[in-house]
């Protein structure tokens, strides 16, 4: 029995290679990328605990005690004796600044406990009957940890709410523009151009200025989401119009119209489909855009409004120099943000180079 002869540059691989379908290549080579993996790890990280927020936050984010305003963060100790616990705090007032400083006291001790149930009734993942603040307290005495987690859940979600509100608005318009063409076309391009000759902060700002100052928090939030899609689809609408007008004169599209299918027929079904995986990566490329205006327009005052909180509102009320003086860990809300917004960068990256999984 003769043996076949393979072409030269055929492998196993390249069978196997053969064999699967273009999702597969996609995850195959998305797996590849360990930048990308580690990217989306620690994103899903935030985002589950985004959502059970009140069960990983060790606090309400509204808790106030003023008898413990401006604490640093509390090293949790572990001993044979007492497990992991925390001391009590003790204040004396400085003389010359007339804060409160506050010192640790051995002589009380609070055990750390897992699965703690606080006197309302309500879990947590770690809880404690006396002050645990990880990372310190504000300047109302709100522990920040417990506001950086309650504010992830706001900042995050705005960034996915307008990714998807850009992504309904840039597909069907993009869509339009590269498939009819004509006037058509002109119209939306110059509607995009119009969006585009504005700096991004000063509109964003107008913008949110314009929402009435006595509207409800939730009501500010889905307006802000609403601020940041409709000024930031025009991006995703050009790049789907060049992929539509690339679609638009291929053989299967040409042969749909010759079938007699109509528009909505020959977009859905042919024209969006080819599009998806650039739609992804650009939607994944453009929530850190979302949530840096988030952040921005809270940061200037004029996004999310306290009681409500997110990362954008925590980083305005660090932003006096006596904070960096005196109480720099109400900085630590910039660590998320950028943790955030470089993991989604990574991850876009990741998804760009696997939606082209036949390139070396």
């Amino acid at each position: 029995m003769e043996h076949e002869i393979l072409p030269d540059g055929y492998s196993d691989e390249s069978s196997e290679i053969a064999s699967l379908s273009y999702r597969q290549l996609i995850w195959r080579r998305f797996r590849k990328s360990r930048m990308g993996i580690i990217s989306a790890t620690i994103l899903i990280f935030f985002y589950i605990i985004a959502v059970f927020a009140d069960f990983f936050a060790p606090y309400h984010y509204n808790d106030i005690k003023m008898h413990f305003r401006h604490v640093p963060p509390q090293r949790v100790r572990f001993s044979i004796e007492y497990g992991f616990h925390v001391y009590d705090l003790t204040s004396v007032r400085n003389p010359e600044t007339l804060e409160l400083e506050f010192t640790s006291d051995p002589n009380r001790t609070y055990p750390v406990q897992f699965f703690y149930q606080d006197h309302n009734g309500k879990r947590h993942l770690i809880g404690s009957a006396g002050p645990m603040f990880v990372l310190g307290t504000d300047r109302m005495g709100r522990d920040l940890l417990s506001r950086i987690i309650y504010g992830g859940r706001v900042s995050m979600t705005v960034g996915l709410f307008g990714v998807f509100i850009s992504l309904i608005l840039g597909s069907i318009l993009g869509t339009a523009s590269g498939y009819f063409g004509g006037s058509v076309d002109i119209c939306i391009q110059r509607l995009i151009e119009v969006l585009l000759a504005f700096p991004t902060i000063p509109l964003w700002m107008a913008l949110g200025a314009a929402l009435p100052p006595g509207l409800h928090p939730i009501v500010v939030f889905f307006g802000i989401t609403v601020i940041l899609a409709l000024v930031g689809w025009g991006n995703l609408a050009r790049q789907v119009r060049g992929k539509v007008l690339a679609y638009r004169e291929q053989e299967f599209v040409m042969a749909a119209q010759a079938a007699g299918g109509n528009h909505w027929h020959i977009i859905t079904r042919h024209l969006l489909p080819g599009s998806y995986s650039h739609i992804i990566v650009i939607a994944t490329l453009s929530i850190p855009g979302m949530i840096i205006g988030e952040t921005t327009l809270s940061f200037l005052g004029l996004g999310i409004r306290p009681p409500m909180t997110s990362w954008g509102v925590l980083l305005e009320e660090a932003q006096r120099v006596t904070v960096l003086l005196h109480y720099p860990w109400l900085l630590f809300p910039a660590i998320p943000v950028l943790s955030v917004v470089v993991s989604f960068n990574f991850l876009g990256d990741a998804l760009r180079d696997a939606t082209d999984p036949y390139s070396d």
